[in-house]
């Protein structure tokens, strides 16, 4: 791996397969169809039937009309907004937002009747957003640091020249008959192969919620400022591992013990993405490893000390975004699923019925106590699903925090159950950098690259390319 010269550029997708989008241009913007220099209100959409986007003002003027329009800033304070993007889709939090961008607005048709909207951009001035998108921008400057490292070095190895090679595809099932007749289902859901652009918007990729979030804080001008600083000061830098940039995974909370990579993805070692303690000394009163049952069920029952664990209203606060506040019991959490309703929940997400639901059993868990399968038991199916995501996505109308877990059936009289009380462990799929964790790491007073030695262990820092764009 050698350095370079320049900021790379990335594509984002903010919306993508919509019949029309409402946005204002804020300073001038120049379209790529014509030299018009254009500013102000407008709307774009496919006219039905067809694959060519047309763009009108406020007063239902046609402006342009092609497959593809670019609009660029003119200057580097020009910016735009979107109205409507939905955040959080499939989440517990999502809903919908305005959003303000710096960069071109390209728009681009998709199937008839539909467009997909896309904001390019430089790579450092995308993670100006991203890092004050995942954490607030009022967070303390070392965790920003290390967020910005590693949501950088994440990005990379996404594009070319740095692309990480995996395996099979995250989006197709694997689908197998088991010795007793019963079926097992694995799925695993990671970044989708996007052929219109580098890298969605949203939390399947990284948060990314434009310059609105690195302004909308308490300290305002400030924090913008602060995310700035941080972003120059740490220009270019990722991490490497046997010279090739890390596939820097992140969760909100890890619940206390990182878990590994082969348990949320594809079955492969990644020496930088290991389970480890998140904490000083692992825990007198509890046993290893996590993913023997007995162990698993006393930890998570259990509230272990960990940097994650707490419950410091000022510090989460200072370190989370609003919407990630309405999450309280993000370090131990507990759900109870109706019977008829997880019946309805399984038709839905698996198109299968399984009748009254006997049992939930844990079939394999990974190094931090998270399910990687789960036998499922019907009165006319048997199945065992994983891995992790599809775990909580199945039990869940949008998805459970995490999938550790461990199961408690309330049985009717006649022996049935009529509801499942999941007690659980964390929020996301706990590899890597665990954000809670690592913010109160730089509470406490440790700098960015002991949160990154921590979290990444192995890990070495390296500077792709420079603040200025010469050559590190």
């Amino acid at each position: 791996m050698h350095p370079i010269n320049d900021n790379p550029v990335v594509s984002v997708g903010l919306m993508t397969s919509i019949e029309e989008v409402s946005f204002d241009l804020h300073g001038e913007f120049i379209c790529d169809l014509s030299d018009n220099i254009r500013t102000g209100t407008f709307r774009a959409f496919v006219p039905t039937g067809t694959r060519r986007i047309r763009i009108e003002d406020a007063a239902g003027q046609n402006y342009f009309e092609a497959d593809e329009i670019t609009l660029t800033p003119q200057h580097p304070a020009a910016s735009f907004t979107i109205r409507g993007i939905v955040i959080g889709l499939d989440f517990h939090w999502q809903r919908r937002e305005d959003q303000q961008f710096s960069g071109a607005l390209r728009l681009k048709s998709d199937a008839p009747g539909k467009l997909i909207v896309i904001n390019d951009l430089s790579v450092e001035a995308y993670l100006a957003s991203v890092i004050s998108s995942e954490m607030s921008a009022s967070a303390h400057e070392q965790l920003l640091k290390a967020h910005a490292i590693i949501s950088r070095s994440w990005l990379l190895a996404q594009l070319q020249p740095w692309k990480i090679a995996r395996g099979q595809s995250s989006l197709l099932p694997t689908i197998r008959e088991l010795p007793d007749g019963s079926r097992e289902l694995i799925r695993w859901y990671d970044r989708e192969a996007h052929t219109d652009f580098d890298v969605c918007a949203d939390d399947h990729c990284q948060r990314y919620q434009g310059i609105t979030k690195a302004t909308a804080t308490t300290t305002g001008a400030a924090g913008m400022e602060k995310v700035q600083q941080v972003i120059q000061t740490t220009s270019g830098q990722v991490l490497s591992y046997d010279e090739a940039i890390c596939d820097t995974r992140f969760s909100k909370s890890c619940g206390g013990m990182v878990e590994e990579y082969k348990s949320a993805w594809e079955d492969a070692e990644i020496p930088y993405l290991t389970p480890l303690y998140d904490g000083e000394k692992f825990p007198a009163e509890f046993a290893l490893p996590l993913n023997a049952e007995a162990n698993a069920a006393h930890w998570i029952r259990s509230a272990p000390a960990a940097f994650c664990n707490t419950s410091d209203r000022t510090i989460l606060t200072r370190i989370l975004p609003d919407f990630d506040q309405e999450t309280t019991d993000f370090y131990r959490w507990q759900v109870t699923i109706e019977q008829q309703e997880l019946q309805g929940l399984l038709k839905k997400k698996l198109g299968m019925d399984f009748g009254v639901i006997h049992r939930l059993e844990p079939v394999e868990r990974g190094a931090s106590g998270r399910l990687t399968k789960l036998r499922i038991v019907g009165e006319k199916e048997t199945m065992v699903i994983g891995k992790e995501l599809e775990i909580r996505r199945v039990l869940s109308a949008s998805h459970l925090y995490s999938s550790a877990f461990v199961v408690k059936a309330e049985a009717d009289s006649a022996g049935a159950p009529e509801a499942f009380t999941l007690t659980g462990a964390g929020w996301g799929h706990g590899v890597g950098l665990c954000q809670i964790g690592a913010a109160l790491m730089a509470e406490r007073g440790d700098e960015f690259t002991q949160i990154l030695a921590h979290y990444y262990p192995g890990a070495e820092l390296f500077r792709l390319y420079s603040p200025t764009g010469e050559k590190a």
